[in-house]
């Protein structure tokens, strides 16, 4: 089922992211932050729940060179963009993508008026359970199906429900809710990011309206700062109101080659730091570290731990080339992170 459900969000990609505290003269003084440079602040772990490996003094020592005035690798902070993929970046993708278990319970739903899809391909395949047959049916099936679920409403209709699907799904096999599926290691790394002043963007083959929904409360990361596919929209206004609404047709696909098409669009600078785990965020890896000038990291999540999470992807080869993509990763000098090895914790909520 994996690898069924892997190959489903391959098809659907393929065709087509400080409160401010007021101090009263009776509250205590706030403890004083270590300064930089001190022996306090040297003490300090940005990043906790890694292993001193490696791969973890990889990341702080590009960090620091980054951000060090004094430094010959120095970045300004309107150029300290940091881009992250989502399923198997930031949170649990195994065994399906939460965003397909979203369009199934969508059409499991909708089907109470859509008596005709109980014979009807690919609806009956997602009501009978049948997602092997899903799979078979190819690319324009799947599509059929996310969009089906995922249009025909307003943008704030269709937020409310992902809302509060997403606040009550619970991980088929974990028994766990999604949101406590978020990794704290890469938690922990947008903080240190953002306290080194860089701006962390969240770039998904996903829906970006649905990733928005949660991108604020699970990783801290606003929803303007969210890039991923889309369908069209239109304006309209309807009983006196105006709406967006959300059509049946496909405007963006943010995955693969369409990644750095995405990043252009959006964000409109080249990221110096990109992290992903899978062949579809092999472009956004290679634009970053191939952009001009400066230095540059990319980093792939291996899942290499079964025992704590999932061991899948090392062996999955790219669509264009049978090499698989930790290998290439290795050959264009990224950092390959291993779950197994460098990640003390994995869950936010462990």
């Amino acid at each position: 089922m994996t690898r069924t459900f892997y190959g489903v969000r391959r098809l659907i990609l393929l065709s087509l992211a400080l409160m401010a505290l007021s101090c009263s003269s009776t509250e205590k003084p706030k403890a004083k932050e270590p300064s930089a440079g001190s022996e306090e602040a040297a003490q300090v772990d940005p990043l906790p729940s890694w292993n001193d490996t490696a791969t973890k003094a990889r990341i702080i020592e590009f960090v620091e060179a980054v951000t060090d005035p004094q430094s010959p690798s120095f970045v300004e902070p309107w150029s300290r963009v940091a881009a992250f993929d989502n399923d198997g970046t930031l949170w649990v993708e195994q065994p399906m993508y939460a965003e397909m278990a979203f369009a199934i319970d969508r059409v499991r739903d909708l089907s109470k008026v859509h008596p005709e899809w109980k014979t009807q391909e690919p609806f009956r395949a997602v009501l009978e359970g049948d997602l092997d047959a899903l799979a078979a049916t190819g690319p324009r099936a799947v599509i059929e199906v996310v969009l089906a679920s995922h249009t025909g409403m307003s943008t704030t209709l269709f937020d409310t429900i992902a809302t509060e699907w997403i606040r009550d799904a619970i991980h088929p096999e974990l028994e766990r809710p999604y949101t406590d599926l978020t990794y704290r290691p890469q938690i922990e790394l947008l903080r240190y990011l953002e306290s080194k002043g860089f701006t962390n963007f969240i770039v998904s083959g996903g829906t970006v309206e649905f990733l928005r929904v949660y991108s604020l409360e699970s990783y801290g990361i606003p929803p303007q700062r969210v890039v991923g596919s889309s369908v069209e929209t239109r304006y309209e206004v309807q009983g006196g109101k105006p709406s967006l609404l959300r059509l049946p047709e496909v405007d963006f696909i943010d995955d693969k080659e369409g990644k750095p098409v995405g990043i252009h669009k959006h964000i409109a600078r080249s990221p110096i730091l990109a992290f992903g785990n899978s062949d579809g965020d092999f472009e956004m890896l290679q634009w970053t570290t191939f952009g001009s000038g400066g230095a540059r990291l990319g980093l792939l999540l291996h899942h290499d731990d079964a025992e704590r999470e999932y061991a899948y992807e090392g062996a999955a080869p790219t669509i264009a080339d049978p090499e698989p993509i930790i290998a290439r990763a290795r050959r264009q000098g990224w950092t390959v992170v291993s779950m197994r090895r460098d990640w003390e914790t994995i869950y936010a909520d462990s």
